[in-house]
């Protein structure tokens, strides 16, 4: 008996548009010699600003670690005072090369996880490839995790069981 062979699934056709568009759009991003052309790329990536006044029960804000190494803090504001939240550390995806912590899909997932759940996020920014190699991205990341711990910046974090610490991420940062 001959075997049938599965066709791919059918797709809507909004969704193949997308995933068309942004595969040229990686690849017109990627050199031949394997580096990123990082202007075109942050061209299309649209980075919001933190929050500079509370909106719609959340605050963030940008802190510096050391180095250009960077993390969003997401603090819901709603919570009362003697309640402590738990901390997530969220990685970004994007395969170790794009994106960043301030990037739109990002900034506006960990705003809905710092809100729903409630939860004090911190979005790592880690340093990119090719120009930074493997294993600076878990470099940062343990470098933010030990600002983290550091009792001198508790003033960042009051409202944050830093004893329930969890660990999040979406594609190479959830690796």
């Amino acid at each position: 008996m001959a075997e049938q062979l599965q066709s791919s699934p059918r797709l809507p056709w909004t969704v193949r548009l997308f995933v068309s568009a942004a595969s040229f759009f990686v690849d017109a991003c990627r050199r031949s010699n394997c580096t990123v052309n990082r202007r075109l790329f942050n061209f299309f990536d649209y980075k919001p600003s933190p929050l500079a006044k509370p909106h719609r029960n959340l605050k963030s804000s940008d802190v510096s670690v050391s180095r250009n190494l960077w993390f969003r803090l997401y603090t819901p504001t709603s919570t009362s005072t003697s309640t402590k939240l738990p901390v997530i550390v969220f990685f970004h995806g994007g395969g170790f090369v794009f994106m960043s912590a301030a990037s739109k899909p990002y900034d506006d997932f960990c705003q809905r996880l710092a809100r729903e759940l409630p939860a004090v996020v911190v979005s790592v920014n880690y340093r990119l490839s090719p120009e930074h190699r493997y294993p600076s991205q878990y470099d940062d990341g343990f470098d933010v995790l030990k600002f983290i711990d550091d009792r001198q910046n508790s003033s960042l974090f009051e409202a944050a069981n830093l004893g329930h610490c969890f660990l999040a991420g979406d594609s190479a940062g959830g690796t």
